[in-house]
């Protein structure tokens, strides 16, 4: 297999092109540095930042910024709706040493979508438009976006859209290929992605329904794009992004068996590592409830660990859950 070549925006190379979609309550320190343990990731991100509260944020003790000195590359991921937030918070990403800015275009939550944010803001191009402008002025970063498909299947509505991002200086964008209104249980749209992919001159990276090789590879044959982006699938199983390098871009060694329980504690170790003891279970519980599905019977582990009280408690708990139980996903 040929090896894939680099992504290089404003010389930050990314490779390989697999990159760590934002997930709020997952993607922080500990889970980040897990998965560059395991190798295989092109860039890391953080989890969405809210651009109002993040120039007041301390580095060393808010959870959404901890960040060791092995991460990176690192892209900081801000949720904006005011293009006075824009200065402000990019400032604080430049003096937090961040190699990329990511612009929040689709996250669905009702919560974000009641500020005028996330993919509220796929509604109000103009606004975007000015968001996008302001930042590119501002910084020499890579400037990347993330978006879904919209509300509903609109292909010109989709093509101006996206060409405008492109237009102001995003650098990459990224595409969750669902719509907005469209659960994770929804098989993705990937084709979409391969529009997008026709429409720019801009690297398109493809998110959304990748948790295997042969989900990699349908993907990119379906949509062309220039890499993938991986979400729930990292904390379910932290080494895809190792599979994924090697099999489908033919880099880095062949991925052997997986201790799962010695990955559980090394995850429990970081976040000892990472964060105040009150910052530390809430985080278990998250990751737990996605790294369980590897396990016929994952739902009992899931569920003991999200009844504890403490994180000593969740840790005993899964060690007699690993005690007794096979995992279903073989492999590292």
């Amino acid at each position: 297999m040929d090896k894939a070549q680099p992504l290089r925006l404003k010389g930050l190379e990314i490779s390989p092109p697999l990159f760590l979609a934002p997930m709020a309550g997952l993607t922080h320190s500990a889970l980040r540095r897990l998965i560059l343990e395991q190798g295989g990731i092109g860039l890391l991100s953080t989890e969405m930042l809210s651009a109002g509260r993040l120039p007041s944020e301390n580095p060393h003790l808010s959870p959404y910024l901890v960040r060791s000195a092995q991460e990176s590359p690192l892209s900081y991921q801000l949720l904006v709706s005011r293009v006075e937030e824009v200065a402000p918070a990019i400032a604080k990403l430049h003096a937090l040493g961040a190699e990329a800015i990511d612009l929040n275009l689709g996250c669905p939550a009702p919560t974000v979508r009641r500020m005028g944010a996330g993919s509220r803001l796929m509604e109000e191009p103009v606004t975007v438009q000015a968001l996008v402008a302001a930042a590119r002025k501002l910084t020499d970063l890579p400037l990347t976006a993330k978006i879904r498909l919209g509300e509903t299947l609109d292909e010109e509505k989709l093509r101006n859209f996206c060409l405008m991002l492109e237009g102001e200086g995003v650098d990459l964008l990224s595409v969750h290929a669902r719509l907005r209104g469209e659960p994770f249980v929804r098989k993705p749209r990937w084709p979409w992605v391969g529009k997008v992919k026709g429409w720019l001159s801009i690297p398109v990276i493809a998110n959304g329904g990748i948790f295997s090789v042969d989900d990699a590879r349908n993907c990119l044959a379906q949509s062309g794009a220039d890499g993938l982006m991986i979400g729930r699938a990292a904390a379910i199983r932290p080494w895809i992004f190792a599979e994924l390098a090697h099999q489908v871009y033919g880099l880095g060694p062949e991925v052997g068996a997986v201790n799962k329980p010695a990955l559980y504690h090394r995850f429990v170790e970081l976040l000892e590592e990472s964060f105040l003891p009150e910052r530390r279970l809430g985080r278990l519980k998250e990751f737990t409830h996605y790294f369980a599905t590897n396990y016929p019977f994952g739902h009992h582990f899931a569920s003991a660990v999200q009844s504890s009280s403490s994180l000593d408690q969740a840790k005993e708990r899964a060690c007699a859950f690993f005690a007794k139980s096979e995992p279903v996903v073989e492999g590292r």
